[in-house]
């Protein structure tokens, strides 16, 4: 969004609230969810980059609540979006609870490489989701760049017996995506880009490179919908849409990109509103019969104050929504 396209501050305020929502499990280190969401002239918005974010890497998120709430979407190409259940990185025991919040879903992303855990706890709790979701689920690991490559190929070689769908973001480096993927290329598990694309300067090179079989695509953190489709169209590689724990608000952002594209082979990561035990709205996004339907949440003043952050809290973020803001207009997006 150019600079003189950018909203004034004031208009974004207007209606801004800050809300705080518990999560079922611990999941990224955290229990509570925070955003900011606000309406523009297309709707309601979110605002939520993770907290440890740089206000220059946060502001490339506002750009994005700035594009779906001031910019139409683009026209859909189907009514449904098929997604996966999330699974944190849990104790095995834990991944029936998890799963049963899930409707249909008959595709898992199953978090590993979790800091303080082993690889035997991965494999445990893969293989309870194995063996929950049967020999004709989908099952997808996300290590979140976690590994070295060494790391990475031990991994999944331990976890090859799985039937993985693919592995997410098993190291940070594009080169050592590159080199995993020549090494485990006779297992025939495809390599997928997260971090490779949402956190690099530029989103393009893994796809370049030849080091990812897929993209996995978050619309809020690549500057919005329209940002994220073009940097799908210029890749030329299969796509997931993917949420980064959003509410019912900023799911719907990326439901709107998922619907967008002209194809979409694989479920996708849009289903975490399960993983919430409260919403901006009554009737949050989630899965029936493991699809979402293209809609646009529209909260109202009582579901906001319900899900209200406390005062602390609400100064913190909209002073970073007012910082994010300002960079904006000296480096637009």
């Amino acid at each position: 969004m150019s600079s003189a396209a950018l909203p004034p501050l004031a208009d974004v305020l207007a209606t801004a609230r800050v809300v705080s929502l518990p999560l079922a499990a611990r999941f990224r280190g955290i229990r509570v969810r925070e955003a900011v969401v606000f309406e523009g002239p297309e709707g309601w918005t979110e605002f939520s980059p993770f907290v440890e974010y740089t206000d220059a890497e946060a502001s490339t998120w506002l750009a994005g609540a700035l594009d779906y709430g001031w910019r139409p979407s683009p026209s859909p190409v189907r009514e449904t979006v098929g997604v996966n259940a999330t699974m944190p990185a849990v104790a095995a025991s834990e991944v029936p609870r998890i799963l049963a919040r899930y409707d249909g879903c008959r595709t898992v992303k199953v978090k590993v490489a979790e800091a303080g855990q082993t690889l035997a706890d991965d494999v445990a709790r893969v293989r309870a989701v194995r063996e929950a979701v049967g020999p004709e689920g989908r099952v997808r690991v996300d290590a979140n760049a976690a590994w070295n490559v060494d790391e990475a190929e031990r991994a999944v070689h331990a976890l090859a017996e799985f039937d993985l769908e693919y592995v997410e973001q098993p190291c940070a480096e594009v080169d050592e995506l590159a080199q995993l993927r020549e090494r485990i290329a006779y297992l025939d598990i495809p390599v997928a880009a997260d971090e490779s694309v949402r956190k690099a300067a530029d989103p393009l090179r893994v796809a370049r490179a030849g080091a990812a079989d897929l993209l996995v695509i978050k619309a809020q953190p690549l500057g919005g919908v329209h940002a994220a489709r073009e940097i799908v169209a210029q890749a030329g590689l299969p796509a997931v849409v993917s949420s980064a724990l959003d509410t019912s608000i900023g799911l719907s952002m990326g439901v709107a990109l998922a619907a967008s594209l002209p194809e979409l082979e694989y479920d996708c990561g849009l289903g975490t509103a399960s993983l919430l035990t409260a919403d901006v709205v009554a009737s949050p996004l989630r899965a029936h019969e493991g699809l979402l339907r293209v809609e646009r949440p529209r909260p109202t003043t009582a579901d906001l104050d319900r899900v209200a952050a406390d005062e602390d809290r609400t100064t913190w973020w909209l002073d970073r929504l007012r910082r994010c803001h300002a960079l904006l207009q000296i480096t637009p997006r």
